[in-house]
């Protein structure tokens, strides 16, 4: 792990182009601005950890089963009938 010391409006680059900007800093927080490809998805570790936990509580690691098929859609009424 690289540990680096940053202040507001400093920046570090990692290969790829993406880009992280320290916004803020607090006492207990600090706000980052995350630029990158459109296709590097950006997502917090708490909702993978979260996501993951709750889909192992729920189907007790297995994998659920897939969805029931739609029911029909109701035919439409045939050329002469009239419902009125």
């Amino acid at each position: 792990m690289l540990i680096l010391s940053r202040r507001p409006g400093d920046a570090i680059l990692i290969d790829g182009g993406i880009r992280i900007v320290v916004l803020a800093s607090g006492q207990r927080c600090v706000r980052l601005g995350i630029e990158a490809p459109a296709q590097v998805g950006i997502v917090r570790e708490e909702i993978v950890n979260r996501s993951s936990e709750a889909g192992a509580k729920h189907t007790n690691g297995v994998s659920p089963a897939p969805p029931a098929p739609a029911p029909p859609a109701p035919a439409p009424p045939a050329k002469g009938d009239d419902a009125t």
